[in-house]
């Protein structure tokens, strides 16, 4: 991408006037709602991270509130999730391989990188084909890959599973605990103690999908949204958004990452996907049980699915949740991390007792960080 370009989304004269612009709209907006404030979500957690290393958020008016939403795979992976994959690491022959993000996360009694420590084989990759490529270099070990993230990593690791298959490599599988954005959403949007006013919408998995999938919310439940991408300007300008359609009583959704993102999304990165996987009911940290929001491989890769192969649902402990962990509420948006009893004292990066505090997108990590209160 031209550089010029770019440096042009962080250019500070334009965000000087996009933050004069989002003021006039907040103040129309403020006398047309009586003082009641803007709810606005920013559903995905790069977005989190953004606003919070850009000061974006420090000049908004005080009737724009900004929300962080469920956009952190490793932290709405479940802990019954993470409690079969932590069984895997018990397995003899097996080797779990695993996201750095996903080491510390906490299970029910430990994580993977205490289960390491004890002698367990577990190592951290950058993709499933480093994954594929470990199984090819060890066929004496099961190689078990932890697939966790949203459309924005699924169509990889399905390309991985195809490799597998064709390459006859068997003892390479995966887990999988991938999440579908959409349905998440259409959570939220029903969740009455959110009331949201406004999304914006992930740019990396609308890169993927594409902005037709999120047309319900605006036609069925009346929310602006907007596909933003991830510079100062960006964030802005997302933002300016947001505040018109709202202002003129007309939702839609926007795409202002453009640069990246088109209407039908990549659909080789889709029909990858299709051939791969199929739609499963999924439990999301926070949301519970989604219909239809996870991906699970077809019949045809089952020899792929690890939790197939191992039976890792009947090797896994009683699932408990961290005591006094606050992470579920902030995943919902309905509790700021700063407002956990925990951040900041009992819960910090070096120290994490939930989810939100290990990941690098993670909405506490992102707060305790850049000092949020």
């Amino acid at each position: 991408m031209d550089t010029s370009l770019l440096n042009r989304f962080k250019d500070p004269e334009l965000a000087r006037g996009l933050v004069e612009r989002i003021k006039q709209l907040a103040a129309s907006l403020d006398k047309a709602r009586e003082g009641r404030p803007l709810a606005l979500m920013e559903v995905c957690g790069t977005h989190t991270v953004s606003f919070a290393k850009s000061g974006v958020r420090s000049v908004l008016p005080a009737n724009v509130r900004l929300i962080s939403g469920p956009g952190c795979p490793v932290c709405v992976t479940a802990n019954s999730d993470l409690d079969r994959i932590i069984a895997a690491t018990r397995l003899p022959g097996v080797t779990v391989a695993t996201f750095g993000d996903m080491m510390r996360v906490p299970g029910s009694s430990t994580n993977m990188q205490e289960r390491r420590a004890q002698g367990a084989s577990v190592e951290v990759v950058y993709s499933p084909l480093d994954a594929l490529a470990l199984a090819e270099k060890t066929p004496e070990q099961q190689v078990i890959f932890v697939g966790v993230g949203f459309e924005t990593t699924t169509p990889l690791i399905a390309a991985t599973v195809k490799r597998a298959k064709t390459a006859g490599v068997g003892n390479f599988s995966v887990f999988t605990a991938h999440k579908r954005v959409t349905p998440a959403l259409d959570a939220l949007a029903n969740d009455p103690e959110l009331a949201l006013d406004g999304l914006i919408l992930p740019g990396h998995v609308s890169v993927i999908i594409g902005s037709e999938p999120y047309r319900f919310l605006p036609e069925h439940y009346g929310i602006p949204s907007v596909i933003a991408g991830f510079e100062p300007v960006d964030l802005l300008l997302g933002i300016v958004k947001l505040l018109e359609q709202l202002l003129a009583g007309k939702p839609q959704v926007e795409i202002t990452y453009g640069r990246v993102v088109h209407a039908e999304g990549n659909p080789n990165a889709l029909a990858t996907i299709e051939e791969v996987f199929t739609e499963t009911d999924a439990v999301w940290r926070g949301l519970g049980c989604i219909p239809n929001s996870g991906h699970v491989l077809r019949d045809e890769f089952a020899a792929f699915d690890a939790a197939r192969r191992f039976d890792l649902a009947s090797l896994t402990e009683h699932t408990v949740e961290p005591k006094g962990c606050n992470c579920g509420e902030i995943l919902r948006g309905i509790m700021p991390p700063s407002e956990c009893p925990l951040f900041g004292g009992l819960c910090t990066p070096a120290h994490p007792v939930g989810p939100c505090m290990v990941s690098s997108e993670g909405s506490c990590a992102a707060y305790y960080r850049y000092q949020i209160g």
